[in-house]
């Protein structure tokens, strides 16, 4: 029998393992830029076109390559950052494994233009498929132009699995955030489409934020520090106030590298504990720094994933640091004694009494005796002579004889009302498809609880309904129906507002715009990631709009935008917590039937759309068996 075992050519090793290290667009930004910052570029710009399918170029002055070290880079394992087992362990670069440039190389069309600071000419190297096509000197700047053209060209099945551009090129955005947060000494530009997405400077580490997220989020910021012979903690954490449910922004970096930890990220909100309410989250910027021989970052192909060797002790640094934060700012509260404006409360001195303060007196009525029907009383009517008249008491008896013998009548006829079959005129509801079980037969009595909680009697038994997932679930139906059918009312604003999105929501709301319209939204672009607010649904009057539309852009993002009906069933939801009836409000009983006849209408009556309990059912036999 002949070998089966043999070695797979380069060419077919290095797609392999751009299939782990290149998954996307947003792989090949990240990995040429943080090579662009290793090589010292003090000002990166980074071209993109069709979300990165048809081009990536990353400029950088940084100190370029020779023409050896331009054809060597794209060897798979060849690094300039690792000699020895030992400088696994004292990593203070991005890059270090060799792989990146082997990878991309595979599955695109790569131009490399490059040159050394103070040589004459530089060198411009063409590579298709790990296949070297051209090599040749050239006049180009110092530093490197890296342009990667038809990305997945030789994997037809890594290219059709691409999501949509709007979805590729937010997480391009991603990845651009996350490296101009940790590199604010880089100056840093981002175009698409030869449109200026980002444009920073280089600045400090508040402004660099500041420059990518807004100025809104400057006075939502409090500063971190904490040092100690372990790691020395810095950066921001958001005020209280300004937590929420969804699109937190929430970053850690270690050693100027973007990591995820979910452990850490415990300790950030357990410091909020009581702080914030349940279900919403802080905004935080937290960066660590401390002896790389005590993290390991090769445990994932993205090395986004990091080992501590001290876990606990920086958990713990990383929670007191936190509290000390948002005690600092006076986030938790406090009672200052020292205030300017604090009211002047004069100090006793029994020695000497204040210029014009007496002491208070009391006035007696020494001969007052209430046993003495002869001493004056101010509780008995007296005549104009000042002496007390009598008081008949017999008049306070007067008809109540006869007012007890009309409430007994009264409570007869009443009985003989309560002991006659009731005639409750039938209004049966259209039983839907898998709730015959629920539908009411007649017009039952209904009853709110805490005002929150609808008591009524069903064919089945006795039904406890939540009135406000009740109403969101009939509002979704009733938005869903609207953006299928493209109609629905809209009321315009009589002074717009302006909401500011951030680089990563702007390029998902075109997507958003025409089904928004549908259901009543009338948003203008105004440039440079801002909106104006001219029209809302009808109905959605005293909604914080801004609040709103934030919420319907975080849930279109989370859902991914590409399908069109999970698009539409975001902005629904959004739309139906936010209008729906809130829990507290007390309904008539006519409301109550109106709700409960709508909501058994619904094609599903038992659920919310996010999966929520909507009626429990008490049962005939649950009863009885309680009374036994």
């Amino acid at each position: 029998m002949s070998d089966i075992i043999h070695l797979l050519p380069d060419s077919i090793a290095n797609q392999i393992a751009a299939g782990e290290v290149i998954q996307r667009p947003a792989s090949v930004v990240k990995e040429l830029v943080e090579n662009a910052i290793d090589a010292g570029g003090t000002h990166i710009r980074i071209n993109i076109k069709d979300a990165g399918r048809t081009l990536i170029q990353v400029v950088d002055d940084g100190k370029g390559m020779s023409e050896t070290d331009a054809r060597m880079a794209f060897e798979r394992h060849a690094t300039s950052k690792i000699s020895s087992v030992d400088d696994l362990f004292s990593l203070r670069t991005m890059g270090f494994r060799g792989e990146a440039l082997a990878s991309i190389a595979a599955v695109a069309h790569v131009e490399l233009r490059t040159r050394l600071q103070g040589a004459e000419l530089g060198t411009k190297l063409s590579i298709a498929g790990s296949t070297l096509e051209e090599i040749e000197p050239d006049a180009c700047t110092t530093g490197s132009i890296f342009s990667v053209k038809n990305l997945f060209f030789n994997v037809p099945a890594r290219r059709k699995f691409l999501k949509s551009n709007e979805t590729e090129f937010r997480n391009i955005i991603n990845e651009f955030e996350r490296i101009a947060l940790v590199n604010p000494q880089v100056a840093l530009e981002l175009n698409h489409n030869d449109t200026e997405i980002f444009n920073l400077p280089e600045s400090g580490l508040r402004q660099r934020i500041i420059n990518v997220y807004g100025k809104n989020l400057n006075q939502k910021l409090l500063s971190v520090d904490a040092q100690s012979s372990l790691v020395t903690i810095s950066g921001f954490v958001g005020r209280p106030d300004s937590a929420k449910k969804r699109g937190a922004l929430q970053y850690f970096f270690v050693n100027g590298r973007f990591m995820k930890h979910p452990y850490f990220h415990k300790a950030v909100m357990q410091a909020y504990e009581q702080l914030i309410p349940p279900g919403e989250q802080p905004n935080y910027f937290i960066y660590f720094m401390l002896d790389p021989s005590t993290i390991d970052v090769n445990i994932h192909p993205t090395k986004t994933e990091i080992k501590f060797e001290n876990e606990q002790p920086i958990w713990q640094i990383l929670m007191a640091a936190t509290r000390e934060a948002l005690a600092k700012s006076s986030a938790i509260p406090t009672i200052d004694f020292d205030v300017e404006d604090a009211i002047d409360i004069p100090v006793y001195n029994p020695v000497k009494e204040p210029d014009g303060f007496k002491a208070p007196t009391v006035q007696l009525d020494s001969g007052y005796n209430p046993f003495k029907s002869s001493a004056p009383s101010s509780y008995l009517p007296s005549s104009s002579s000042g002496k007390r008249q009598e008081f008949d008491w017999s008049q306070l008896y007067q008809g109540f004889e006869s007012d007890r013998d009309a409430v007994r009548r009264d409570l007869e006829m009443m009985g003989e009302v309560l002991d006659a079959e009731p005639e409750v005129p039938s209004a049966p509801v259209e039983p839907v498809a898998g709730s015959e079980a629920l539908f009411v037969e007649t017009t039952n009595p209904c009853y709110q609880y805490k005002g929150r909680y609808i008591i009524t009697s069903l064919k089945s038994g006795l039904a406890l309904i939540d009135q406000y997932r009740a109403h969101v679930r009939i509002l979704f139906d009733q938005y869903l129906n609207n953006m299928r059918q493209q109609k629905g009312a809209s009321q315009q604003v009589l002074f717009p507002e302006i909401i500011e999105f951030t680089a990563a929501e702007a390029a998902v709301l075109p997507s958003l715009l025409e089904d928004m319209r549908f259901i009543g939204f009338d948003l203008s672009n105004l440039g440079n990631n801002s909106y104006a607010i001219n029209g809302l649904p009808a109905g959605l009057e005293n909604v914080d709009q801004v609040i709103l539309i934030k919420d319907i852009v975080a849930r279109a993002i989370e859902t991914g935008c590409e399908v069109h009906e999970e698009i539409c069933e975001a902005i629904a939801l959004s739309l139906a917590k936010a209008a729906a009836i809130r829990p507290g409000k007390v309904l008539s009983a006519d409301e109550m039937d109106h709700l409960i006849a709508t909501l058994f209408s619904c094609p599903d009556s038992n659920l919310t759309p996010d999966g929520k309990t909507i009626i429990s059912m008490l049962t005939d036999d649950e009863l009885e068996k309680r009374f036994k």
